[in-house]
């Protein structure tokens, strides 16, 4: 619907910046259309004094005055002749989106016991017996631990962590459970790391 005498911004034309408002993009327009290159450039300095009030917060990158002046470029629709005291030629970099990030498509066999000691088993599988093996196989087999506890709805025996072991690591890894000790955790103990991470 249409009232004459009201002006709707739904029917002016579209802001190629937005966040710095209708009135700033007249000043733009008006800069353009000066005749003199002084008179341009003088009125473009100006202007970008307002844009740092509008925003700012711009302050704190750390070109920020480029930053402003390749915004004063895309806001005259790349119209505005003068002398540019910064390099507006890769101001049209700020409409690029970042490439999506690809999720892993890899399933995880156990997942709450996550990729990375999934991946860290993958290694020790690959690694020569002796004392470091053994240090790492100790370690992976006490974080397991930790895992089935916070995550396996606290049952979290020996055995099956031997037998999740020995499995993803295709018989490469058998924990002696006759000889194997593991660091005492708790439920108790599990809780109060939780605890501990959310204050953080």
């Amino acid at each position: 619907m249409e009232i004459q005498g009201l002006d709707y911004n739904t029917q002016r034309e579209k802001l190629l910046m937005p966040e710095y408002g209708r009135e700033i993009q007249k000043m733009v327009d008006y800069a353009v259309s000066l005749p003199s290159r002084d008179e341009r450039l003088k009125c473009a300095k100006s202007i970008v004094r307002i844009m740092l009030t509008k925003v700012p917060q711009i302050r704190e990158n750390v070109n920020y005055e480029q930053t402003l002046w390749d915004h004063l470029y895309l806001m005259s629709d790349k119209q505005l002749d003068i002398d540019w005291p910064f390099d507006v030629s890769g101001a049209e970099k700020i409409y690029s989106k970042p490439q999506p990030i690809p999720l892993p498509q890899n399933r995880i066999k156990l997942r709450h016991y996550g990729r990375l000691v999934e991946e860290l088993l993958g290694e020790i599988k690959e690694m020569p017996a002796g004392e470091q093996r053994d240090e790492l196989v100790r370690q992976t087999a006490n974080q397991m631990k930790r895992d089935l506890l916070t995550w396996g709805h606290g049952s979290a025996d020996d055995e099956k962590v031997a037998d999740d072991l020995a499995r993803l690591t295709d018989g490469a890894i058998q924990l002696d459970l006759g000889q194997f000790k593991f660091d005492k955790v708790t439920a108790i103990t599990v809780e109060e790391g939780k605890k501990g991470r959310r204050k953080k």
